[in-house]
């Protein structure tokens, strides 16, 4: 069985802050921003043509698929 860092949308967003902090660090993005409201997030990922919002999910694979193919860490698998 794989435990996974999040059991809710709000654990799920925290995981995804996280995770854009480390590719921050990695310096594998530049900058992004979390703009917050009262039932949901949304993330953009600033770059030189458009940055579109993102939900957590969305920020939550785009960020784990940096991560991993910079070989920085590796995740375990998503069960579909």
């Amino acid at each position: 069985m794989v435990l996974h860092e999040f059991h809710n949308e709000y654990t799920l967003a925290e995981t995804a802050d996280k995770l854009g902090k480390k590719a921050l660090q990695l310096n594998l993005i530049h900058s992004f921003v979390v703009r917050y409201f009262a039932d949901n997030r949304q993330y953009y990922i600033p770059n030189e043509i458009e940055s579109e919002a993102l939900t957590p999910e969305e920020a939550y694979m785009l960020f784990r698929q940096l991560i991993e193919k910079s070989g920085h860490e590796s995740f375990p698998k998503l069960d579909s």
